[in-house]
């Protein structure tokens, strides 16, 4: 049975790099079909009161969700994976900072146009990014972040994790984290972070 699985990431965040990486280990290993779709943790955080350097982070940040929601728009759901890999190779294991060395590599690296990296400063896409956006924060609450995933119909936020488990390790997690969800009066499950993101 293939699984249907939804999920909102924003490029620039590192937690949601790693779940992703998760996610696509365990789809190597299971039948998943994965819809991947842009949400912004500058839009999450617009009403909120959040550190100056935190919010130095959202311009930056809104770019590339820009540039991915303009992808999806012009070019299809398609191109959505491979330009989230290839901004989040650069920006996460990569550890760039600088959306003019990201985009335009990125961009290249996809195939499309060196032009193409206008939409980053562009407007033009943001009721569809929102929408996005929204569609997925909607599911889980608004107290919670990016990642959000949907496994047939059931979402949730996270999980927060590093490093990405490989091999079995990621299936008795998937089984885990899909099992608890599922549970109808199922809320949260935490603890304090004791490490960074740990990228292969």
């Amino acid at each position: 049975m293939t699984d249907s699985v939804e999920f909102w990431f924003d490029p620039s965040c590192p937690w949601a790099w790693m779940t992703s990486r998760w996610v696509d280990e365990v789809a190597k290993q299971r039948d998943l079909d994965v819809t991947w779709n842009v949400m912004s943790l500058a839009v999450l955080n617009e009403d909120k009161d959040v550190s100056d350097e935190y919010k130095a982070f959202f311009p930056r940040a809104l770019k590339y969700t820009r540039l991915v929601a303009a992808a999806k728009e012009l070019h299809g759901q398609e191109i959505v994976k491979p330009l989230y890999d290839a901004l989040g190779t650069r920006i996460h294991p990569g550890e760039s900072t600088d959306p003019a060395e990201v985009i335009p590599a990125a961009l290249a690296e996809v195939g499309l146009p060196a032009e193409f990296a206008a939409h980053a400063d562009s407007d033009a896409h943001d009721p569809q990014m929102r929408a996005s956006h929204f569609e997925g924060i909607n599911r889980v609450g608004q107290d919670v972040g990016t990642p959000v995933i949907s496994v047939n119909g059931v979402a949730f936020f996270g999980p927060v994790i590093s490093p990405a488990p490989k091999g079995e390790q990621a299936l008795a997690l998937w089984d885990g984290v899909v099992a608890a969800a599922a549970y109808d009066g199922f809320f949260e499950i935490k603890r304090t972070r004791t490490r960074g993101p740990i990228f292969d």
